[in-house]
């Protein structure tokens, strides 16, 4: 048997015996790439690298099997997988949007961020659920395809985190890293440069919680991810660009003790301590955010109701179908897959507006200082808010709606 038809991986122990690697699925697709008959790994990475069609796997316990077998000595059977029973059997979640008691003004402003891949920010006191919120946006986004699966699976495998027992990712990825991460904890790094929490979120959703506290290096890098969904991380000897498409949602208290618009709690907080604890958070990075949206605290009949919310399955469809006109909208664009990604060029001409709620947004301008920046995402929130309600032209009342999810451009914080 011709030895130059197969990559053979593995770490070799002492005694002969071959632990897992890292990568299996990456180290399979470029198998396939090269014109491989086959990889032969340890048998605990065989169903991972199996999930790609096209290259025979042969999983084994010890070198002694490998040279039997290269040698003909023993016939391995190539490990089969099925992709679409085991995609199946991993896209399901385990949280559900039902579960959420009250805030339906925060549910609303979840789903028209997922209908159009918008990046959130939610403001509010300890406790009102930001994180339980958060948490449940993957679960709304568009259904994920076998491919995105595959592609989410082989940076999770690179990384090392690949779940012993899954050998394919099959819902969008969550990513909550702690507020003390450093900047190439986030981005990525080391000798061999691994996946960062940017790139493990590919597909899904980054949550950084607590957004201040973040060290301010860190939410710079976060700028040319969010800007070219991708990131470059250059070593002295290797450089390598892992995708880092994701959706960013924050969430913040609005002062520094949390109780600055909680009329339940007094606040201790004086206006400049407020003002230099938002002033943490960097222009350019709010430019990059659609939506701010408060979360008020639970009254005592939302936190006592029985009755469940909508489901994150009822929510999805919506989202579903407002993405498909997004597609449909762009399909002749390259790099904008949904509203969030359009520039000031693709604005003008898919977002006209009528001259009511060209009168509407001249008046939230003047009236609560609305940035020039925040007339663009005004009308990229109200064309997604038309989208979901499947209407052809922006509306006054898309518009007015989307000038509400703009909480830290109104200039209440400047009047402290």
């Amino acid at each position: 048997m011709s030895l130059n038809r197969y990559a053979i991986l593995g770490e070799l122990s002492l005694d002969g015996s071959l632990r897992e690697i890292k990568g299996a699925i990456s180290i399979s697709l470029a198998a396939k790439e090269n014109g491989l008959e086959g990889i032969i790994v340890p048998k605990m990475n065989a169903r991972e690298a199996a999930i790609v069609e096209g290259v025979n796997v042969y999983g084994v316990e010890n070198l002694i099997e490998v040279v039997a077998f290269l040698n003909g000595e023993i016939d391995i059977q190539p490990t089969a997988v099925n992709r679409e029973e085991i995609f199946d059997a991993v896209s399901h979640y385990t949280v559900d949007f039902s579960e959420v008691k009250g805030q339906h003004h925060a549910k609303r402003a979840l789903e028209i961020a997922a209908a159009g891949g918008h990046n959130l920010l939610m403001l509010g006191p300890p406790g009102p659920g930001k994180t339980m919120l958060a948490r449940r946006v993957v679960t709304v986004l568009p259904n994920m395809t076998l491919d995105e699966a595959l592609e989410t699976t082989k940076i999770h495998s690179v990384a090392g985190i690949l779940s012993a027992t899954d050998s394919l990712v099959g819902t969008r990825p969550f990513r909550s890293p702690h507020h003390t991460i450093s900047d190439a904890g986030i981005i990525g790094g080391g000798h061999i440069p691994k996946p960062g929490e940017v790139s493990l979120a590919h597909n899904g959703v980054l949550f950084l919680d607590e957004l201040p506290e973040f060290h301010k290096n860190v939410l710079e890098v976060l700028r040319q991810p969010l800007e070219d969904g991708s990131v470059t991380i250059g070593r002295a000897k290797i450089t390598l660009t892992y995708p880092a498409r994701f959706m960013l949602a924050a969430a913040m208290n609005p002062c520094p003790c949390g109780y600055f618009t909680d009329p339940y709690h007094e606040c201790r907080c004086t206006p400049v301590q407020i003002q230099r604890y938002h002033a943490k958070i960097s222009g350019p990075l709010l430019d990059r955010i659609d939506i701010h949206i408060e979360v008020p605290s639970l009254k005592y009949d939302e936190l006592k109701s029985a009755t469940p919310g909508e489901s994150s399955e009822e929510i999805r469809k919506r989202v579903n179908h407002a993405r498909e006109r997004q597609l449909e909208r762009f399909s002749k664009k390259r790099k904008i897959f949904c509203n969030a990604h359009m520039e000031s060029k693709n604005i003008r001409k898919y977002c006209p507006i009528d001259d009511a709620s060209q009168s509407l947004l001249k008046a939230a301008i003047e009236k609560f200082g609305l940035s020039a920046r925040a007339y663009d995402k005004v009308l990229k929130v109200a064309r997604t808010i038309a989208d979901l309600e499947n209407a052809e032209n922006i509306k006054v009342e898309h518009v007015a709606e989307a000038i509400q999810y703009r909480s830290l451009d109104k200039n209440v914080w400047q009047r402290l």
